[in-house]
């Protein structure tokens, strides 16, 4: 089974950054595109962050120009740095392989003063 852990949660006061880890378990990670979730309270789960195989990215709107997605082969892990936080970040953050059904924990990010 595969695993995925996410950590660098936190809380942190509007206008401030976090980064986000996940490792992950599965064999082969470089071929495999992933993916950045989030879920606030009482919505649904959205995706906010993608990147491919070949280092190519996406972002939701909301997070264009504050959020950066990497990978880092070497180590089974893609980060999320989360810059210029807002209230409305507030969420469980969730990675994902891209056509795997598996989801880590999720790390809790609370921006709030």
């Amino acid at each position: 089974q595969v695993q995925l852990v996410e950590s660098g949660g936190g809380l942190v006061q509007p206008g401030g950054s976090l980064k986000l880890s996940c490792a992950t378990s599965v064999f082969s990670f470089s071929i495999y595109a992933m993916n950045w979730y989030r879920q606030a309270p009482g919505k649904e789960r959205e995706l906010v962050a993608a990147i491919s195989s070949g280092g190519s990215t996406n972002y939701e709107d909301s997070v264009k120009g504050r959020f950066t997605i990497s990978r880092d082969n070497a180590k089974n892990t893609v980060y999320l740095q989360m810059n210029s936080l807002k209230p409305e970040d507030t969420a469980v953050y969730y990675c994902k392989i891209h056509g795997f059904q598996y989801w880590g924990q999720g790390t809790q990010v609370t921006v709030s003063s």
